[in-house]
This record gives C-alpha cells, sequence and structure tokens, in this order.
C-alpha cells in the first residue's frame, strides 16, 4: 500500500537524499561554510546523470580526511544537538563553550541574526573550525504566518502548500536556519490525542500527497540553494496512533494496519527526497522507536532506501531509561546508537541528557559499539550557501487560510465546493483515488469536485480534517 501510494503521489521524478547516517554527514554539512544540507544521491548511476560525483568525490575526499584528525569526543560532539541556556534564548556561555570546543555539532531553537552569528563565530574558534548546523520547528511559516497544518491539508492543494513552505524556508534561511524539524506526518484518528492539529488528519492517501508537498516546498530540488532549507519527516514511526489517544503513551498495531494506514506518508516524504527523519518518543509495538532497529534500520534504510540523517527526538534517548528499556545513560547511548539514531537531540548540553556526548566515548574504549557506528561513510553531500533576503507573502496566507475556510463551510453545508472551491484543480486530481473495481462510494465520503463527471467509480479522501 506504502509503494502504491507514494507512485501516485511522488508526480515529479526525484533523487533520494542520501544525507550521511551519522556523524560523517554532520561533518560535511559543516566542513564548507554556514552548515546548509544540500541535496545528493544514494547511487553513483545517479551522480553520474547529474554531473556530480566530481564534485562528490572531492568532498567526501575532505570529509574523510577531516574525520582523520578528530578524536573520538570530538566525532561524538557532531553527533550531539544542542540548544540556548542564556537569558531569553540566547547563547550562554554553556552553548558557547561546545561551539568553541568542538563538541557540539547541531544548534536547535537559537533564532535571530545576531544570536546565530554569535554561536557561528565561537564554532570558527574550535580547533577543526567546524561550523554548526541552525535546525527549527518551522511548520507553518518563520514570519508570514501560514494556517496550521490541518487548516493547510484542508485545502486539498498540494501547490499551495508548497508555495506556503517555500515562503517558510525563503524566511527562515535568510536568519541562517537551514534545517526544519517538520513536516509532521503522522496519521492520527483520536481526537483525544493533543497533537492532531500537526498533521494533515485520518486518511493516508491525502497525507501522502501533502507530505511530500511539504518536502518540496522546503527543499526544492537543491536544498543547498540559499533560499532552500532541509526538511525532516516526523514521527517515525505510529507516533499519532497512541493508546487512549494520550502523548507519549504506547503504540501497538499490526504491521498489515501499520503498512496500509500508518506508513504510506512516512514514505511519500522519503521518496520526495526528505533529507532527515525524526524518530518517536512512543515505543512500537513493545520497543521504543529511538532504539528500534527494526523500524529505523530494516523499514527505513533497507527497505525504503533511506540515505539520509536520522535525528532523535527532543531527549528521547535519556527517556530511554524512563522507559525501562535502558539500564542507565550509556545503554541508552548504546542502544540508540545500534538502533539508528544517528544525532542525538539532547539540548542541555553538557548534562545528564546528552548520552552520546557523556558516553560515546567509553563505550567506544569498552568496545561495546564500534567507532563505524558512530561515523559512517559519507552518502550525503552537504555544501553552504550564504542566506538570502526574506520573502514576504502574506498575500500567500490569506489564500490559503481562505480555501480552509471555504473546505470547512462546505462541509457544513454553507457553501459549495464547485465555486472557486478546492485548490482550484491545480493538483486536486492527486487526492482522488479513482477505483475502478466495482467499489462503491461510501456515503461518508465527499468528493473534491462533487458536479464534475467520472469515469468510473470513486473513492475520495475522507473528509474528517478541519478542528
Amino acid at each position: 500500500m506504502a509503494d502504491r501510494v507514494a507512485r501516485v503521489v511522488w508526480e515529479e521524478p526525484r533523487r533520494r537524499i542520501g544525507f550521511g547516517a551519522g556523524l560523517a554527514a554532520a561533518i560535511v554539512a559543516a566542513v564548507l561554510l554556514t552548515g546548509v544540507l544540500s541535496t545528493g544521491s544514494t547511487s553513483a548511476r545517479s551522480l553520474r546523470a547529474t554531473g556530480q560525483s566530481g564534485k562528490m568525490s572531492a568532498i567526501n575526499g575532505k570529509v574523510n580526511a577531516l574525520i582523520a584528525k578528530m578524536t573520538v569526543q570530538e566525532k561524538f560532539g557532531q553527533l550531539t544537538m544542542a540548544g540556548p541556556d542564556g537569558a531569553n534564548g540566547t547563547p550562554g556561555p554553556k552553548l558557547l563553550a561546545g561551539a568553541k570546543n568542538g563538541t557540539i555539532g547541531t544548534v536547535l531553537d537559537l533564532v535571530g541574526v545576531d544570536n546565530i552569528n554569535n554561536a557561528q563565530q565561537a564554532a570558527l574558534q574550535s580547533r577543526l573550525k567546524i561550523p554548526l548546523i541552525f535546525g527549527l520547528d518551522v511548520i507553518h511559516g518563520y514570519k508570514t504566518m501560514f494556517p496550521v497544518p490541518i487548516g493547510e491539508a484542508s485545502t486539498w492543494d498540494p501547490a499551495t502548500v508548497r508555495r506556503d513552505e517555500s515562503v517558510s524556508a525563503s524566511e527562515a534561511t535568510a536568519d541562517g536556519i537551514k534545517w526544519t524539524f517538520n513536516p509532521m506526518v503522522d496519521i492520527s484518528r483520536d481526537p483525544r490525542w493533543g497533537r492532531v492539529v500537526e498533521g494533515a488528519g485520518e486518511d493516508p492517501f491525502l497525507g501522502s500527497a501533502i507530505a511530500a508537498a511539504k518536502v518540496r516546498g522546503y527543499q526544492g530540488n537543491d536544498f543547498s540553494a540559499p533560499n532552500k532549507m532541509a526538511a525532516t519527516v516526523k514521527h517515525f514511526a505510529g507516533y499519532g496512533a497512541p493508546v487512549a489517544g494520550r502523548e507519549y503513551n504506547t503504540v501497538d498495531m499490526s504491521l498489515q494496519q501499520f503498512d496500509n494506514d500508518y506508513a504510506p506518508p512516512y514514505k511519500a516524504a522519503v521518496d520526495a527526497g526528505a533529507a532527515t527523519v525524526m524518530s518517536a518518543f512512543n515505543s512500537f509495538n513493545g520497543v521504543p522507536a529511538s532504539a528500534n532497529p527494526e523500524l529505523l534500520q530494516t523499514i527505513l534504510r533497507q527497505e525504503w532506501g533511506f540515505g539520509g540523517t536520522v535525528v532523535s527526538d527532543y531527549q528521547a534517548v535519556q527517556e530511554l531509561i524512563d522507559f525501562g528499556y535502558a539500564a542507565n545513560e550509556a545503554d541508552a547511548a548504546r542502544l540508540a546508537l545500534l538502533g539508528g539514531i544517528d544525532i542525538e537531540m539532547a539540548v542541555q548540553v553538557p548534562s545528564d541528557f546528552s548520552t552520546y556526548l557523556n558516553s560515546g566515548p567509553g563505550l567506544v574504549r569498552a568496545h561495546k559499539v564500534s567507532i563505524s557506528a558512530a561515523v559512517s561513510s559519507p552518502r550525503r553531500l552537504v555544501r553552504s550557501t550564504s542566506a538570502v533576503a526574506r520573502r514576504a507573502s502574506a498575500a500567500s496566507a490569506v489564500a490559503a487560510r481562505a480555501r480552509s475556510i471555504r473546505l470547512e463551510r462546505s462541509r457544513r453545508g454553507t457553501g459549495d465546493l464547485r465555486q472557486g472551491g478546492v485548490g482550484e484543480g491545480v493538483e486536486r486530481d492527486l487526492l482522488i483515488a479513482r477505483v475502478r473495481d466495482g467499489q462503491r462510494v461510501d456515503a461518508d465520503h465527499v468528493s473534491a469536485d462533487p458536479g464534475r463527471p467520472h469515469p468510473g467509480p470513486e473513492v475520495a479522501v475522507p473528509l474528517h480534517l478541519v478542528v
């Protein structure tokens, strides 16, 4: 099912992203200038087709030379993500010290040109002068605010959603932020869950179309471009199906249900070229997602061919102890590393939450983790670019909001979908699964355009998406 949905949604050819499955990816990202992630390829054939093989070979050579100069502590530092520790979200002494010592590689939740420049200048004083990568939850706008994600999805218009995220990328990169922790593509069917608003709703087909549109909006054809940024698919996997709708609760489902209902949006985003994937907080069929090789390696990498970087959710590695799955901090780091987590979102560095930095070198010395588990071969081309001027787009935000309102009114019987309604037909047909096998149209399903003749029976996307 996931493959079938992905083929329908993936209307344009895309190279898979290879973002370096580990430390090497983070290093390459920083090697060249301002911590910007760029597109790459997972095969030599794709490289030849794009004429990039020579460039990647040169960069890989530089990366390998840089890795050879690094201490084990610095290598694990590149796998550690920190956050601001100063007043009012500014870079404080711990963050600046980590940047100067080369013991952090990425930073989240730091905004503002001055703050970002201060942290970056500290990183350029480190022994190897490896710049930082700055990431943020750019969800439905950065400066220009768009409808919340479920409102965007209710437009049924992937083209509009794609433009929204493109504007967000332009604005965020102007401040030096080149990585967004979005889109959230978790299918959710329990209204008790408090994060329904962050996704596209309950339907895997619509969710897949919106997921692919968001990735393409943020990244474009090449997210090393000055106004593009790397996208993160989250939360892998099944995060939207916690028992009783309770946040962080366990997820327990058959693989058949996962494959048919929950996996398609993740797969569509990966096939659209998503640079990174974020693991979920929850356990999945008894195993925490952030230490789950079945999810992160067998399904994501081997079956789906994902060549990018996997980042944990906020302090999720340390929380393996709270799950009762890890015995202590070192055990949590070991399980996450071997499970498939490349970068730990530790936030408070140094602290008990920075398990990779605290315990990684000791695990290597004790031969409990091989250095290759932390430093894999670079599969991802990462290069830097300069920040770009911000583009204002209030008109685009208003247009998306208006479409969302029109759809909601039509659902309540107060409007007509045929009158300038959903998506103006731009990519609307992506959201209608035409099934010509004699199935009846379910009465609870509403066509995106009820006035349009159809050549055969049709199953449309469930229209239970607006909260």
